[in-house]
């Protein structure tokens, strides 16, 4: 069974991406920079070899956008909130994979050496996570075929999303259940201002 990659964008609406940093720089530039940071995660996902990719859209299947439609399955997110979403599609996929992992497009600094990393880690444990500076995590694995997707949707219930709790929170679920987990790297998300212009800087 082949590994799968999960990417979960929104769509590029002006207005509607990178709201906060929008606050300062104002849509049209708050789009612009999503624009570059979608062509970021799209060149990054593109080199994965041997492994299945899966982009999930969160309002509508774009079958004429710059992401190929022969090397990434659309499909559409489904959910009340960003949790049941993303089990929704750990699910979807998880029949044909041994070792799923999940991503945003919101993390410009991952590198495909951390994904290689983080599918060799579901090898031989159980969850695999990529901590963010936020709190929260810009990765997300599970070992499918040992640990079972179905049996783990204690990782995404009644979880308090975009706080500073969501990455805690997580370790503790998972230690509560016994199970082995493996960190990768804290990187930085791009949320505001100020955290684009780290990046650019560094």
């Amino acid at each position: 069974m082949t590994d799968a990659l999960i990417i979960f964008i929104k769509n590029p609406v002006k207005g509607k991406v990178k709201t906060r940093l929008a606050r300062t720089v104002g849509d049209d530039n708050a789009l612009n920079i999503y624009l570059q940071l979608l062509a970021i995660t799209r060149t990054l996902a593109e080199n994965g070899e041997n492994t299945k990719r899966y982009l999930f859209y969160s309002d509508f299947i774009d079958t004429d956008d710059d992401w190929s439609n022969t090397v990434f399955e659309k499909k559409l997110q489904t959910g009340n909130d960003l949790g049941e979403r993303m089990l929704n599609a750990f699910r979807e996929v998880s029949a044909q994979h041994q070792n799923v992992i999940i991503i945003g497009s919101d993390c410009p600094t991952i590198t495909t050496k951390i994904l290689k990393d983080a599918f060799r880690a579901l090898e031989t444990d159980d969850y695999v996570l990529g901590p963010s500076f936020d709190g929260g995590y810009y990765l997300l694995g599970i070992e499918n075929k040992r640990n079972g997707i179905a049996e783990s949707f204690f990782l995404f219930n009644n979880m308090a999303w975009s706080t500073e709790k969501v990455f805690p929170e997580t370790v503790k679920r998972i230690k509560a259940f016994n199970k082995k987990l493996v960190l990768l790297p804290t990187l930085n998300d791009i949320d505001d201002e100020e955290d684009w212009e780290h990046y650019k800087k560094s």
